[in-house]
This record gives structure tokens, sequence and C-alpha cells, in this order.
């Protein structure tokens, strides 16, 4: 497949995570022992002409002169036959050093270029932070405010979410409604307490005592006139049994008790 036929080139250029590549005549025998040849075709847009493996494949010599050169160069990292094969893109500086640039991995004949760990957390972060964001606007778009009722949730544009919603509610036992919501008290009570702020109450004043003494002396007086009236409940008493004596005596029973004492002595 050549990418510069289906306009990939400028799309490699801005990002290379985005595109693969495959040759369908070499996947039946592709092996550990022709992979690079594999990946070394013309027409794979993640292979560098100007690298190392090119010029030792030109001078028809082993890829074990690449340790003796420096440069841009291709080695097979890893080998899982028969389906994958990992491919390492690295700068030789040395015999013994080498800093890795890119690495390719061949899954089922289809080349892939491995992302490095930037972009692996970009794409999860934008990932999660896109989801976040639908399921926000989602739960938006569900919430009602009432000036009485406060804040609620109505799905009745959700077919299922409404259907779940209904059943649930035949469920349970009907609730009375009350005359003020939870919402509406702390409302009210939030007011009163600011204009309780704003106006205080005033203080009251002490007045002075109409009967121009001392308040306990007012107590003082309903004791006594308390105890004068028990002395007077005890005399009426006393009056009574005194009264009764007479009718107890069988004198003047169903008479009058006002005779004076000359006559009953008479009689």
């Amino acid at each position: 497949m050549n990418p510069g036929r289906l306009g990939l080139a400028p799309l490699l250029q801005e990002n290379p995570l985005w595109i693969s590549w495959h040759d369908s005549n070499w996947i039946p025998v592709l092996n550990p022992g022709n992979v690079m040849d594999y990946f070394s075709e013309k027409s794979n847009p993640f292979y560098d002409r100007t690298c190392n493996n090119e010029i030792v494949r030109m001078q028809r010599q082993s890829l074990e002169l690449l340790n003796n050169m420096t440069g841009v160069e291709y080695i097979p990292l890893h080998v899982q036959d028969p389906i994958l094969y990992v491919i390492r893109k690295q700068h030789r500086h040395s015999p013994t050093e080498a800093t890795p640039m890119a690495d390719y991995y061949i899954i089922a004949g289809t080349v892939y270029q491995a992302p490095d760990l930037a972009s692996v957390f970009n794409s999860r972060i934008l990932s999660t932070v896109h989801h976040l964001q639908t399921a926000f606007d989602e739960a938006s778009s569900y919430s009602r405010y009432h000036p009485s009722k406060g804040y609620s949730w109505d799905f009745s544009s959700n077919k299922a979410i409404a259907e779940k919603t209904k059943t649930q509610t035949k469920k349970e036992a009907p609730v009375k409604e009350e005359p003020s919501s939870i919402f509406q008290r702390q409302r009210v009570d939030m007011l009163l307490g600011d204009l309780l702020r704003k106006f205080p109450l005033p203080l009251p004043q002490m007045t002075n005592n109409p009967t121009g003494g001392n308040p306990s002396d007012a107590g003082n007086a309903s004791n006594n006139h308390g105890g004068a009236a028990g002395d007077s409940d005890h005399v009426g008493s006393d009056a009574i049994l005194i009264k009764q004596e007479p009718t107890e005596a069988g004198v003047g029973r169903g008479g009058n008790n006002d005779v004076p004492p000359e006559k009953k002595m008479k009689l």
C-alpha cells in the first residue's frame, strides 16, 4: 500500500499512530527469518530509507555489521511466532550504546507503531474527560428546579429510566404530602434570621412597682392573707360543730336553736 497515493503522507507527518500497513503477499509466508525483509518493503511508511539497514541491504552484507556503524537502524526486539513480531528503531552511537527512538509491532501481518507513554496518558485522560463530560451533560438534562419544591429529577424523556422509576413508585407506599417541604422551611428560617439580625427586638424596660413598696412585701401580704383565710375556715368549722351539739343531744331537733337558756331550763 502506497501512502502517497492514498494521501497518507500528510497524515503520517501529523501522527503516525493513526495509520497501519500490511502486504497481503507476505502474510502467508511471514516468519522470524524474513520479518526484517517484510518490514523493509518500499511501501512501508514506517521504514526510513536512509537507515543503516538499507545500506547493508544494498551491499548484500549481514545485519551483524550494524553494530560497527553509527546512525539509525532497525533490529528485531521480540518474536512470538507466528503472530507477533516487535521491531525497534534506534540510533546507534557506538557498538555498545544505542538510543531507542520507536517500536513497531506486527500482529497477523499488520504493522503498527507502538505509542509512547505520553501518548498513552493523553489518550486515557482525554477519554476519561470525554466520558465524564457526557455523563454530566446527560445528568444535567434530567435536573429540574421549582421555587416551592427545590431541585428534582425528571426522567420522562428517557423511556427506560422512566419505566423503571414508575415500577419503583408503584412498589413504594404512597407518601402523604406535607404542607411545607424541608427546602421551604430552611429558606423561611434563613430569611427570618436575616430579618432578626437587621432589625433586633427592643429589650423590655423595668417599670416601677405601683404599691411603692418592696415586691417581696406583696408576697408576704398574700401569705398573711392566706393565713387569715385559713384561720377563718377553722373558725367556721368549729362554729358548725358547736351549732350541731344541741341537735346531737336531742334538744330542739328540727326546731330553733336560738332559744335563750332561761326558757330551756323552764322546759
